[in-house]
């Protein structure tokens, strides 16, 4: 079995490669998703969430996203403390989730922190979707009714593109030069 990753910057445009993928009959994880389900659900991590920030962070059991975005945004030691508490329980959800994929040839990661949370140690190969920054941050406002800035400090916040480029096995460019769906097929040829 080929563990591949799928990573880009917001606004890249990995959900759009992320459905392509799901068409070639690849099973894809969502890290983003699980997190978010995980963080809900999982009684560990939300003990451990309330004993570093505060019994409020939980409303019965429902996750005040908003709060705990004020805490870490800017802080990366809180940061820092959210995430070791949360991503060893999804690289291990993601684990038991490859084990019951395993009559797959291919499945694939989905994370936008790939890199960054380090769970491209799980993958074989990892594909980078590449997208002008220019173009991300106007898709970006769009899609979440946001100021540029508020598009650059995430941007900000994650591993740069030249960095991300220099770390990926593949490149999908999303810049409307070659069709995305011929640039997956050929990347999932070569790894099959």
């Amino acid at each position: 079995m080929i563990r591949l990753g799928i990573t880009g910057g917001i606004g890249s445009g990995k959900s759009t490669v992320t459905d392509i993928i799901k068409l070639l009959d690849i099973p894809v994880y969502i890290a983003d998703i699980e997190s978010k389900k995980i963080t809900e659900s999982s009684p560990v991590v939300r003990e451990k969430l309330m004993k570093a920030f505060g019994n409020d962070l939980y409303e019965g059991h429902k996750l005040n996203k908003q709060l705990l975005a004020s805490y870490i945004f800017n802080d990366k030691y809180k940061l820092a403390i959210a995430n070791s508490i949360i991503h060893p329980v999804v690289d291990q959800h993601y684990c038991e989730w490859v084990k019951s994929h395993q009559h797959h040839h291919i499945v694939a990661l989905e994370a936008a922190i790939l890199y960054e949370s380090g769970m491209q140690r799980l993958t074989d190969k990892v594909m980078m979707v590449y997208t002008p920054l220019e173009e991300r941050i106007a898709r970006t406002m769009l899609r979440d009714n946001t100021t540029r800035e508020k598009v650059l400090e995430r941007i900000n916040s994650q591993l740069s593109d030249d960095e991300k480029l220099k770390l990926a096995d593949y490149i999908v460019y999303n810049d409307e030069k070659k069709s995305l769906i011929e640039q997956c097929i050929e990347i999932i040829e070569k790894i099959k």
